[in-house]
């Protein structure tokens, strides 16, 4: 299996896909200049560029998809989905349950996120709270290249909309470009497990599938994207301590693996949810309540960003849910 980057492995799947179906075509800001290669292939007729307007793009995709094409859309970033919500919101989302199964929309948002970069609380968000929530919306969040492959291979044949978020400290592509000019002196604290992996050429992930990354019995902690990575390393740092933890990469929101989550917590007792989304109203809460829901009582604790993140390179380190704010939590619930 040969060995890419994050960034690159999306890129592979969204390639690969477009050499097998020629509905799939591409649209974004800048597009034909970010995904030269694919000009090179497919043509200027199926990348497309589109102006500074998500609104715009987000909602000609709609009409797209339901005119038999199958749209891939890039965002700069996943905070600027909010100008063009109404098309995922209202439309994308809605159309397969108001048209009773008659409608598809078959698009797929392609979203980097989150921070750990110094670019400050309009463009460091992760969001995957919010948009979760939305019914009929899929929502895929990887943390390795192999999964960013087989996520956007499963998520190019699914026949309703997919938001995959890419996050950018896995992305080399993207700290290339976030490390120009007066940021050339700056570190990025980057997993080195996500961002550069093995991929297999066709392999797809199932939606709603979730993967143990480290077994243990004491307690049981859950996250995505970076969040993953982090909470490895946190559980290498406890189990110094005598502390097993239980690692658990959700990888896909909306469906959310339930069944993998109540199995690692009704044998430890305990849950942890590092999430870099916010924490009220969203992902940390939910997986409260499904392990409520079954009847479990775990002692719980959620490590968040619990406001809107900073621009201060050292107020945003703080904020975000770093190994240190991991470990003190889960010595806080083995005490």
């Amino acid at each position: 299996m040969p060995e890419c980057t994050f960034g690159r492995a999306i890129d592979l799947a969204i390639e690969h896909a477009m050499a097998r179906d020629a509905t799939i075509v591409l649209i974004g800001e800048d597009v034909p200049m970010l995904r030269a290669p694919l000009v090179a292939r497919f043509g200027t007729g199926r990348v497309l560029a589109a102006p500074i307007s998500e609104a715009a793009f987000l909602g000609a995709a709609a009409g797209a998809a339901m005119g038999g094409l199958r749209p891939v859309v890039e965002l700069y970033m996943v905070d600027f989905i909010g100008v063009g919500l109404d098309a995922v919101l209202n439309h994308m989302a809605k159309l397969d349950t108001f048209s009773g199964g008659g409608w598809r929309c078959p698009v797929l948002i392609r979203a980097p996120s989150g921070g750990g970069y110094g670019d400050g609380g309009q463009h460091g968000q992760s969001l995957w709270g919010m948009l979760a929530a939305i019914p009929g919306l899929t929502v895929v969040v990887p943390s390795t290249p192999a999964d960013a492959y087989g996520l956007t291979a499963t998520a190019l044949g699914h026949d309703g909309p997919v938001v995959l978020f890419e996050s950018k400290l896995l992305s080399a592509e993207w700290l290339e470009f976030l490390g120009r000019g007066a940021r050339d002196s700056v570190t990025f604290d980057v997993p080195p497990a996500g961002a550069r992996g093995a991929v297999e050429p066709g392999a797809t992930v199932p939606l709603g599938q979730a993967a143990v990354r480290r077994q243990g019995g004491d307690l049981t902690i859950a996250a995505v994207a970076v969040g993953v990575h982090r909470a490895l390393e946190a559980a290498d740092r406890l189990a110094a301590k005598g502390i097993e933890c239980e690692v658990i990469d959700l990888r896909s929101l909306r469906p959310l693996d339930r069944r993998t989550v109540v199995e690692s917590v009704r044998r430890t007792s305990r849950l942890l949810v590092a999430d870099e989304d916010y924490v009220a109203y969203g992902l940390a809460g939910e997986l409260a309540a499904v392990a409520l829901e079954a009847g479990l009582t775990p002692r719980y604790a959620r490590v968040c960003l619990e406001d809107t993140l900073p621009y201060a390179r050292h107020l945003e380190a703080a904020a975000l849910p770093n190994v240190e704010r991991i470990i003190a939590a889960a010595l806080r619930l083995t005490d």
